[in-house]
């Protein structure tokens, strides 16, 4: 029997970039769902009520005064889908968080799993979960608090695939979502040592690596995958004439683990500049990128004949 899986990573909380990877079951006529890395996003956006009833909301370096609900639903919208946390408040509510760091965490993390629970629901609404696999993973700058989200939808159809052999289009694949050390500190970075135990530990749970699926959200160091902007000591890009200059970030451990064990095909995320298509020895390596902030859907899909990797190419919409 022959699958195809449509491959996303990346959307960072955008809600209408999760609307779209729904609909690739029918758009693409896929029958495999991946959505594996970094699924939620990174801001609070506060609607200040005033006392004339509008609300002042400042969002992407610009100010809006919303005086009509019709103003008010565009904006809350405008901000979900950019992968924000719209949220409205007084100015009184402004000044104590600003006093109180340990509040502020506390809502962002309510507001990321809210989301991810919202997302789950919707899923369970538009695909038939009996029909279509629904594979979800979260990313190296995900909070750990939505693994067990995901996993509580495992009864209604949800696999989460993460750091287990799951089977995929008759492919067993082994998933991973932490990184390699970055300057932003994100929630699942690990030295590149302990990278390389973990990896070789999940690896030894599959019958042949050669025959596998390699789901590791970190791409493989200097590959056309792993390119970003160098940054300087206060994490602006470095430029020359003009011209961003960019680094290889990806990970050894990652690399050496394709070149060792040689699977099927490695899919990777992380890196929203690389999306491209590389080889390491006989593996394929692919990276779809992402443009989550303009609520583009980009994509991988993958053909599978006979448990082997037919074909793939790289969609976006």
């Amino acid at each position: 029997m022959a699958h195809r899986i449509f491959f996303a990573v990346d959307v960072h909380g955008s809600t209408i970039v999760w609307r779209k990877w729904l609909s690739a079951v029918q758009f693409y006529n896929v029958n495999i769902l991946m959505l594996c890395g970094d699924l939620t996003g990174k801001m609070l956006v506060p609607l200040i009520k005033q006392k004339d009833g509008s609300y002042l909301v400042s969002f992407f370096k610009s100010k809006y005064t919303l005086k009509t609900e019709d103003e008010y639903n565009k904006m809350m919208q405008r901000i979900e889908n950019s992968g924000n946390y719209p949220f409205v408040a007084t100015v009184h509510d402004i000044e104590e968080m600003k006093k109180n760091k340990e509040k502020v965490d506390s809502m962002m993390n309510k507001a990321i799993v809210d989301r991810i629970r919202q997302w789950l629901d919707m899923a369970m609404e538009k695909v038939d979960t009996k029909k279509i696999q629904l594979i979800v993973m979260p990313g190296n700058d995900d909070i750990h608090q939505i693994d067990e989200v995901i996993r509580g939808y495992g009864d209604r159809g949800v696999t989460s695939a993460l750091e287990k052999v799951v089977d995929i289009g008759g492919i067993e694949t082994t998933s991973f979502a932490h990184v390699n050390p970055s300057p932003w500190d994100t929630p699942r970075e690990l030295p590149e040592e302990e990278l390389a135990k973990r990896i070789d530990g999940l690896v030894a749970k599959l019958s042949d690596p050669k025959k596998a699926i390699f789901n590791f959200h970190c791409p493989p160091f200097k590959t056309k995958l792993d390119l970003a902007p160098k940054l300087d000591k206060t994490l602006k890009p470095v430029t020359e004439g003009g011209a961003v200059v960019f680094d290889h970030v990806g990970s050894t451990s990652v690399r050496n683990a394709i070149q060792n064990y040689q699977p099927q095909i490695g899919l990777h995320g992380h890196i929203h500049e690389s999306g491209d298509f590389d080889k390491i020895g006989d593996t394929p390596i692919v990276n779809p990128g992402s443009e989550y902030g303009e609520g583009v859907l980009r994509g991988i899909i993958v053909e599978i004949e006979d448990k082997k990797i037919a074909k793939f190419w790289r969609v976006e919409g």
